[in-house]
């Protein structure tokens, strides 16, 4: 079953890249009531804002990685006193020293998906000592103030923590994470249109319900008046009005049923596309349902479905998650070797930074290291527990998986089949209408020629009446079977031309 209707876009965030035209809900396509829907509707909204914080995730993750700028200042100033006599055996002379220190240290450091660490620091420094003896300047520290010191690091792991599977996994859980909080989204627009196309279709029933009921107490109407006139002329007799005295109370009742069910109807739509204060009254719809003929057969629904059904790919995604977070569990129980590398560069001092600096930069003093440091726990209880855990969990997403793509399959088959029969009772209930209406003619005809009973004609209209409500409820059925259907194989979004990015 399809529909003619206009393609719209569904963005993400707003739902609608540009501001809708306003729309005369009393003239309302099914289309339209989608559009309207999914624009208004909270739980889409939620589902959105829930993704937002999915995707933030990703980012956060990343920052274990980042750059660390790191600096310090340090400034120091002592004073001590001492008492310095002579190599011979002179007097004793007072004094003091005075010293004045400045350091600056500036460093880089960051984390390395790899399992390794890379750190550079930069540490320029400045040391003077001023000697004083009795309350005179003698001399200062022979030595320039001015030094420095430049070292680089790299420290990798080679077991436990080695590898982008067991350093990175919360960043690589969150990129899958984020992805799935798509295919959520995706499945609230989903979820949100079939149900908008359900509360469509159901106040086309109950419109075209009380517009039957109408039609029936009409006729009823009409049949108590002519009975009315045979009673006159003596060909019926008086107690015969009652069976059509009955019949048109009963039509009344059903009109005032199917009103009610209709406003019903109706205020169910409205709260499922306008949940918000600015609503309309009343609404009207436009589109009634149709047939097509059904040119899929159930292999090649059922690989359709398995291609683009957001459940599996979400739930495929999630499989991925916990195998990563299985690795970096069986990663965690090894023990720990980590090799380190170094370098350290010394400046020679001087009376200004800038020479200190120039030895720095061309490796005047190098210093290199290298270091291996092994640790192993004796019984690492703990990441034996957390591996199992973990295997567990996959497991579980593999079987839940699997057990998903059978209950997709089940569904494709059950709504082929429903729509299937949805249409074979589409014809049934027109051929039984149709047939309906002939007999009704045939009795009024007898009637008139005297070889019927009231009770006939209106058992007949009451036959023709029940027949048309059949004839309605499956086409009603027919159009939801065809939702249920495009739902089932993952292809709803194209079928109403919408696309969510």
């Amino acid at each position: 079953m399809r529909f003619p209707i206009y393609p719209a876009l569904l963005v993400a965030f707003s739902l609608v890249a540009q501001t809708a035209p306003k729309i005369d809900a009393s003239h309302l396509t099914l289309q339209q009531a989608i559009e309207i829907s999914l624009k208004n509707n909270l739980q889409v909204q939620i589902s959105s804002e829930v993704r937002d914080v999915t995707r933030a995730g990703v980012p956060i993750a990343e920052g274990t990685f980042d750059w660390t700028l790191g600096s310090g200042l340090t400034i120091q100033h002592a004073r001590s006193a001492f008492d310095k006599s002579s190599t011979i055996g002179g007097p004793l002379v007072a004094g003091n020293s005075t010293s004045d220190a400045r350091s600056w240290t500036v460093g880089l450091a960051k984390p390395v998906e790899w399992g390794g660490t890379f750190q550079l620091n930069y540490n320029p420094t400045y040391n003077t000592t001023e000697y004083n003896l009795a309350g005179t300047p003698v001399f200062n520290s022979a030595t320039p103030p001015y030094t420095g010191f430049l070292s680089a690091s790299y420290t990798q792991s080679l077991l436990r923590n080695f590898g982008r599977d067991a350093t990175a996994v919360n960043l690589i859980v969150a990129r899958y994470g984020s992805q799935a909080s798509d295919y959520a989204f995706k499945l609230a627009v989903i979820n949100q249109v079939v149900s908008t196309d359900a509360a469509y279709w159901d106040l086309v029933y109950a419109k075209l319900n009380l517009e039957n009921k109408r039609v029936a107490q009409s006729l009823a109407q009409q049949q108590l008046k002519e009975d009315k006139l045979r009673v006159q002329v003596g060909t019926l007799a008086p107690l015969g009005l009652l069976q059509d005295e009955a019949a048109a109370a009963q039509a009344e009742q059903d009109i005032i049923t199917a009103e009610a069910a209709l406003y019903n109807a109706k205020d169910t739509l409205i709260r499922t596309i306008f949940p918000v204060p600015d609503r309309p009254d009343n609404l009207d719809t436009t589109d009634l349902p149709s047939l097509k003929p059904l040119d899929l057969d159930e292999p090649s629904a059922e690989k359709l479905a398995l291609a683009n059904r957001v459940e599996l790919q979400s739930a495929k995604l999630d499989l991925l998650s916990k195998q990563a977070l299985e690795t970096a569990a069986r990663n965690r129980i090894l023990p720990q070797l980590d090799l380190s590398v170094a370098y350290n560069g010394s400046a020679n001092n001087y009376n200004s930074l800038s020479p200190v600096n120039s030895d720095l930069t061309q490796g005047k003093n190098p210093g290199y290291s290298v270091g291996l440091q092994f640790s192993l726990p004796i019984l690492n209880q703990t990441a034996r527990g957390n591996q199992a855990v973990a295997r567990a969990n996959r497991r579980s997403s593999e079987l839940s998986l699997h057990d998903l793509e059978l209950g997709i399959v089940l569904q494709v088959r059950t709504a082929l089949r429903n729509l299937d029969a949805s249409a074979k009772g589409v014809v049934a209930a027109e051929k039984t209408r149709v047939f309906r209406e002939q007999n009704l003619d045939a009795e009024k005809k007898k009637l008139d020629n005297g070889m019927s009973t009231s009770f006939l004609v209106l058992t007949a209209l009451n036959d023709l009446n029940t027949s048309k409500g059949n004839e309605l409820q499956a086409r009603i059925n027919y159009a939801k079977a065809g939702t249920i259907l495009d739902q089932a194989l993952g292809r709803l979004l194209q079928a109403r031309h919408l696309e969510v990015k």
